[in-house]
């Protein structure tokens, strides 16, 4: 039961990426406080002793795995280019389901991507366009945009943004949050409105392809009836080559 227990506080740790307080690691792994203290405490002293990348820490009630104190330079350059870069495009997707959903769980928001967005949670909270809430009745931690990001963007508020009420209320979403659609099935919509866009624009090309063919038509009208005038132009001629030539005489 020990090792078992061990095994879900590093996994907890592991994934949380920011410091977990003792009740909330007992309460997710359904085990009493006193035993989830006495692990991690172990796991503490193992990891410290161990001497590899990845460290345990405590800071009171709370435990944290973080990345060796040594490996503090090579960490900081990492973090900085993660922080001026620009922001890849799974990262752009989840900012932005965050901004329109938001406050919004990570696991919410794994189920809508269909990956765990923890590293991407990371980035983006480093950056400073998220934060984290954690609420105490319902056990989970909620994420939403930050006054940087609504500032950076040149609005009053998130309600602002394009779409907002729409899509901050999207009735496809809220399936699939409630287990009624799958995440991998969402893009059924999609393909329904790219079936209509096609259609929209075979049709027209059909439009198009009818003018055309009327302006082919005329075109083709036009070059008989210039035809039709070379033609007459031509007996014309002819005809006036037939006449006898008469030339006046000076008497």
């Amino acid at each position: 039961m020990d090792k078992s227990l061990k095994s879900k506080l590093e996994s907890l740790l592991f994934i949380a990426a920011k410091p977990m307080p003792l009740k909330q690691l007992a309460a997710l792994a359904e085990a009493e406080p006193a035993a989830v203290a006495q692990l991690g405490d172990e796991l503490v002293s193992e990891y410290r002793a161990a001497g590899q990348g990845v460290q345990i820490i405590k800071n009171g009630q709370q435990y944290q795995m973080v990345s060796a104190p040594e490996n503090a330079a090579t960490i900081q350059k990492f973090i900085q280019n993660e922080t001026t870069g620009e922001l890849s495009r799974p990262s752009l997707e989840a900012l932005t389901i965050i901004a329109y959903r938001g406050p919004i769980t990570k696991l919410d928001l794994d189920r809508i991507r269909g990956v765990n967005c923890a590293l991407i949670i990371r980035n983006l909270l480093l950056r400073g366009l998220i934060e984290a809430h954690y609420r105490s009745d319902r056990k989970e931690t909620y994420y939403s945009v930050t006054f940087d990001f609504i500032r950076f963007l040149g609005i009053g508020e998130v309600s602002q943004l394009p779409d907002y009420e729409r899509l901050h209320q999207d009735d496809t979403i809220d399936r699939v949050l409630a287990g009624a659609v799958p995440a991998a099935e969402t893009g059924t919509d999609k393909q329904n409105e790219n079936s209509e866009n096609q259609a929209e624009i075979s049709a027209v090309e059909i439009v198009t392809d009818e003018e055309d063919e009327e302006d082919e038509e005329d075109e083709e009208d036009e070059e008989d009836e210039e035809d039709e005038e070379d033609e007459e132009d031509e007996e014309l001629k002819e005809e006036k080559a037939g006449e006898p030539i008469i030339i006046p005489i000076q008497q």
